[in-house]
C-alpha cells in the first residue's frame, strides 16, 4: 500500500516506541515489586505501577533529555557550522537555503501561517524549535513531579518524611537524574556530527553520498 510506504518510517518508530515502553513497564514492575518484597510489602498491580512515580519518573526523565537534544540541535544548526559534516550547512554558503517566506504569501500551496503573514508567519518560521523546547519543558515538569513522588514513596519505605517538590527540585538526586541523560544526548549529537564527515550510509538522508569528499558539507 502506498500509504504504508509513505509513512513507514513513522510507523516503525511508533511501533518500536510502544514495544520498548511495554518492555520498560513490565521490567520496571518486576524491579519495583522485588524492592517492595525486600521491605515485606505486598506487590503492586500493573495498573497501579503504570501511574506510579517510579515508572513515570523514568519515562519523562528520558523524554526530557530527548526533547532537549532535538530542540538544541534544531536551533544550533541554524547558526553554527561543522565543515564537512552531513548535519551542517556549508559555512561558505553566502545565502540561506530557506528564502524569505514572505515571498510565498500568495502561494496557494504554502502553509496557512505563511499566507497569513505577520506574527503567525514569524512564529511558524521557528515553530519546530519552539514546540520541541516546549515539549522539553513539559517533560521536565512531569519528570520533576513524578521523581518527587518516587522519592516520597522511597522515603515512606524507610519511615522518613517525604520531601516536597521544591525540596526535591533543589536536591542533588533530581539533577543527577537529569544531567546523566543530558550529557549523553549532547555527546551522541556531537558524535554523529563528526562521524558524518568521514563515514557514510548509502541511501540515508543523514549521510553524504558515498563518493562525496570528506570536505563536502551537507548531505
Amino acid at each position: 500500500m502506498k500509504w504504508l510506504k509513505d509513512n513507514s518510517l513513522t510507523i516503525v518508530l511508533s511501533v518500536a516506541t510502544l514495544a520498548t515502553l511495554a518492555g520498560m513497564l513490565f521490567t520496571g514492575l518486576s524491579v519495583h515489586n522485588e524492592d517492595l518484597a525486600r521491605h515485606h510489602l505486598p506487590a503492586v498491580a500493573l495498573s497501579s505501577y503504570l501511574v506510579s512515580g517510579h515508572f513515570l519518573s523514568a519515562v519523562f526523565e528520558n523524554w526530557e533529555s530527548e526533547f532537549l537534544q532535538m530542540s538544541a540541535y534544531v536551533v544550533l544548526t541554524a547558526f553554527l557550522f561543522q565543515r564537512g559534516s552531513a548535519e551542517s550547512r556549508d559555512p561558505d554558503e553566502k545565502t540561506q537555503e530557506d528564502e524569505d517566506p514572505a515571498r510565498h504569501a500568495h502561494d496557494p500551496d504554502a502553509p496557512l501561517p505563511v499566507r497569513h503573514g505577520g506574527v503567525p508567519r514569524t512564529l511558524y518560521s521557528y515553530s519546530l524549535g519552539i514546540v520541541l523546547f516546549a515539549l522539553f519543558l513539559v517533560s521536565f515538569a512531569l519528570h520533576l513531579q513524578n521523581s518527587a513522588a518516587a522519592e516520597a514513596a522511597e522515603a515512606a519505605l524507610h519511615g522518613q518524611a517525604a520531601p516536597g517538590i521544591r525540596q526535591h527540585l533543589a536536591s542533588a538526586q533530581f539533577w543527577f537524574e537529569s544531567f546523566q541523560n543530558w550529557q549523553s544526548e549532547f555527546l551522541s549529537t556531537a558524535v554523529i556530527v563528526v562521524l558524518s564527515i568521514f563515514l557514510r550510509f548509502r541511501g540515508s538522508p543523514e549521510s553524504k553520498p558515498v563518493a562525496a569528499p570528506h570536505s563536502q558539507t551537507g548531505s
